[in-house]
């Protein structure tokens, strides 16, 4: 049986799972940070990085629940995935930001329907443009490739170095 998905606005009641789905999803990015920079400065950098990534998804809540969207499986009612944005009409930018679907649902479309939901939201504002900032580590390669396959074609590559500095 193939499982049928749609997308709502978030409620404060999708929070815990929506944190849940967050830090599965960044424990793989963080996985590559880990092998890219060390265990010791990952460790020393990064050592509250779930909380801080469930302080994120939950302060877009609290400054903008409007630009929050979870993703429920219609058979379940499960929460599956969630996807926040901001709108900057000044300058005629949406942004997409935090964002990801949960293991046990990936590969069913969910990302490519969050990502054309909302660009479809920033069209009906009117905006000219989009953006979404990714990594260009391994943990973040099923992310580039979703966003590309929505039409993302314009990048401005940046890399970060660190440095020990007393070894």
């Amino acid at each position: 049986m193939t499982n049928t998905y749609h997308i709502r606005p978030a409620t404060d009641s999708d929070l815990d799972r929506v944190a849940n789905i967050a830090r599965q999803a960044w424990g793989r990015i963080h996985q590559s940070y880990r092998q890219i920079i060390g265990d010791e400065m990952h460790r020393d950098l990064c050592a509250d990085w779930e909380a801080e990534k469930e302080g994120q998804v939950r302060r877009h809540w609290q400054q903008h629940p409007d630009w929050f969207r979870v993703v429920e499986c219609a058979e379940t009612r499960e929460v599956v995935g969630f996807i926040t944005f901001r709108v900057d009409a000044a300058k005629s930018m949406g942004t997409i930001g935090n964002n990801a679907v949960a293991p046990e649902a990936q590969g069913n479309g969910i990302g490519t329907m969050m990502y054309n939901y909302v660009l479809d939201l920033f069209r009906k504002h009117g905006l000219k443009y989009a953006c979404v900032t990714t990594g260009l580590d391994e943990g973040h390669a099923s992310a580039r490739r979703a966003y590309e396959k929505v039409g993302f074609d314009i990048a401005r590559p940046d890399v970060t170095y660190y440095k020990y500095l007393n070894k």
